[in-house]
């Protein structure tokens, strides 16, 4: 009966448990699930990382290349985020070109690597105007069950703190790059942004860590990003119910909270890595 009520009236059935405060997976309104990492999931990778949030399963690997500075900034190297969704992560993405939702999320991350000053990038220039880094940040969600967005900073993150990068000098005599992959360096992480997704229900009731379904059904989602000295990095609100300053102010303080929980995973799982080498 209660599957036949679930598929013929979904929100019915949603609003049904939200009057109670709980949700048909027994979660609590402001409750996410549970939350699993591992790094250097990828051995081909300069650095990598998996990430679960509930069923949603996001992958990262980053390739470092060597290449010239652009232009605009001769003494900085740069990152570039690509979220992929392919067709085996849910049946509603389709074969081909990324699609909106894909390049929204890949705008997104590189909006809130810049915006949160997650890395200083002028440590990935090698030479000024010459040569420097850039970092291929391939983000691939495996599983999708809703809050991508939390699961795509989790993952960049972690794999960042993962990577290595070899020395590299130039020959003054030649002026071409020399590798020395022997010595490797990790990069210097500054802040660390995690996010923190909502969905608004009915205009009013706002819940966390939607899962797919429950985004489909909501009246407006949204994102807050905030750093480990609670500073606010980003806000992403693509339309829909618009939010008092009460409401918002109460998802910044469950963005601060989750920060510290995901930070301190992050640095157990990093820590881990490190003692068993």
């Amino acid at each position: 009966m209660a599957a036949g009520f679930k598929t013929a009236e979904p929100l019915e059935y949603h609003r049904s448990f939200l009057k109670e405060n709980c949700r048909p997976d027994g979660r609590e309104l402001g409750e996410f699930r549970p939350t699993t990492l591992n790094i250097s999931s990828i051995s081909t990778a300069d650095g990598s990382a998996m990430v679960k949030i509930g069923n949603t399963t996001v992958i990262c690997g980053i390739k470092a290349e060597l290449t010239t500075p652009p232009s605009d900034a001769p003494n900085k190297g740069y990152i570039v985020p690509n979220v992929d969704l392919p067709p085996l992560c849910s049946s509603k993405f389709r074969p081909g070109p990324p699609g909106e939702q894909a390049q929204a999320a890949s705008q997104f991350i590189a909006d809130v690597i810049e915006s949160s000053d997650l890395i200083n990038m002028e440590e990935l220039c090698i030479e000024k105007a010459k040569l420097c880094w850039v970092l291929y940040c391939d983000i691939m969600c495996l599983d999708y069950d809703g809050n991508l967005l939390d699961a795509c900073i989790i993952v960049l993150l972690a794999a960042l703190k993962n990577a290595q990068l070899p020395e590299v000098t130039i020959n003054k005599e030649t002026d071409l790059a020399e590798v020395d992959i022997q010595k490797k360096r990790h990069l210097k992480i500054n802040r660390h942004p995690v996010g923190s997704s909502f969905a608004v229900f009915d205009d009013s009731i706002i819940i966390v860590d939607p899962t797919a379904e429950e985004e489909s059904l909501s009246t407006a989602l949204m994102t807050v990003v905030t750093d480990e000295k609670d500073r606010l990095c980003a806000v992403h609100k693509p339309g829909g119910t618009s939010l008092s300053g009460e409401k918002l102010q109460h998802c910044i303080n469950r963005a601060i909270t989750r920060n510290k929980e995901i930070s301190k995973l992050v640095d157990k799982v990093i820590g881990s890595m490190k003692t068993t080498k």
